[in-house]
């Protein structure tokens, strides 16, 4: 296997830190509601709320069906979630609209980066890896990189809108390699969600490593760094 020239980061989840996470509230308020969810309930819900991001079919229909309905999607989105979480029908159907209405009147999240981004890209730009942000958004996101101060270690940026593929779609990971001038075989893809950026590097060729700081995916198979600074204990073992 080649050295690798590249690294690719994810944007939300691997490089911005919404704190506290929206599950977490979403459980702590059903918890205060009266409801019973356990942490394998929670683990389970996180790792529903991974597989329904990563361009999921549940997510495609929720978007057609409710496509000029935004309380009426965020609603069935929390309906999803305690099923998720085992909730019976009844009490899932129960719940929903309170917690999703608690959600849209309390969740203000304050927009970080996880420690040790700036250092981390600083020393990587330093080393010579040709560094980029690859997100499943949909417009460009520069101002947002340039806002947070992280912008010039950067080669580029890439919102998967841009190139109309979205993670896991292998499409997008090889555009990536192409503007970093690079064979996929030679760049790393750092994400936090394992059905979109693990297993869309892994299908176009690019290393796939899992940003995991909660644990949410123990029995990942691939490379797995729970802080940004073990990110350079990895390359020299790959």
């Amino acid at each position: 296997m080649p050295a690798p020239k590249a690294i690719f980061y994810d944007l939300d989840g691997t490089l911005r830190n919404s704190q506290p996470a929206g599950r977490d509230l979403f459980a702590e308020h059903a918890i205060h509601l009266g409801l019973e969810i356990t942490p394998e309930d929670r683990l389970r819900s996180a790792r529903w709320e991974h597989s329904y991001w990563a361009s999921s079919a549940d997510l495609r229909a929720d978007i057609e069906r409710y496509e000029k309905e935004n309380q009426a999607f965020w609603r069935n989105y929390s309906l999803r979630q305690l099923r998720a979480m085992g909730c019976s029908e009844t009490h899932a159907s129960q719940y929903a609209p309170l917690l999703s209405d608690y959600m849209d009147s309390h969740y203000k999240p304050q927009d970080l980066l996880f420690d040790g981004v700036t250092e981390t890209l600083a020393s990587l730009r330093e080393n010579g890896y040709v560094l980029a942000v690859v997100s499943n958004r949909d417009k460009p996101f520069h101002e947002y990189l340039r806002e947070k101060a992280i912008l010039h270690y950067l080669h580029f940026a890439l919102a998967a809108g841009e190139v109309s593929s979205w993670k896991p779609d292998p499409e997008i990971f090889i555009q990536a390699a192409r503007r970093a001038d690079v064979s996929p075989c030679e760049a790393v893809y750092i994400g936090d969600n394992y059905y979109a950026d693990i297993v869309g590097a892994r299908q176009a060729g690019l290393i796939p490593v899992l940003f995991d700081p909660a644990g949410v995916f123990p029995e990942a198979d691939c490379p797995v760094i729970q802080t940004h600074a073990q990110i350079f204990e990895l390359l020299e073992r790959i």
